[in-house]
């Protein structure tokens, strides 16, 4: 038997449309490296959210520290929410800890990326529109010393 690939943005879609139809409220599943949490939400969807460790980054200048933000599930890699039509912000840019940063979406569900520190957004570390995996690194923040 071989073992399931939780980090396939397939998968995940799998799992979120089986748990609708079945009516079950919700699946969690925790592994050493995080944790994927699909919650169904009624007849119209479902929230799926993950945890994992934000590791800092190092290789700037000495008293600059960095963080990465990483994909909090597998999914498509999207720097604006698919349905706006505003201009894409500019880098290097200025976030708060609760700035949403970017999305990665798996079908109709779309997952909010927080930049979870406060400091200069500085680098883009994934193409839009990529297949990302869990853990896989978006975004580095440049944090005030």
């Amino acid at each position: 038997m071989s073992a399931i690939d939780f980090s396939d943005p397939a998968t995940i879609a799998f799992l979120t449309e089986e748990l609708m139809a079945a009516g079950v409220d919700g699946l969690e599943i925790s592994r050493p490296g995080g944790q994927l949490r699909i919650v169904v939400a009624g007849k119209d969807g479902a929230r799926i959210s993950s945890t994992g460790a934000t590791p800092r980054a190092s290789g700037l200048a000495p008293g600059f520290a960095s963080a990465i933000v990483k994909a909090p599930m597998a999914g498509h890699f999207c720097v604006e929410h698919p349905a706006t039509s505003a201009a894409p912000q500019n880098l290097p840019r200025s976030v708060s800890d609760a700035d949403i940063v970017g999305f990665v979406g798996v079908g109709h569900i779309l997952l909010p990326l927080r930049a979870g520190r406060s400091g200069v957004l500085t680098r883009l570390l994934a193409e839009p529109g990529a297949v990302v995996g869990f853990g896989d690194p978006l975004f580095e923040i440049e944090l005030p010393s």
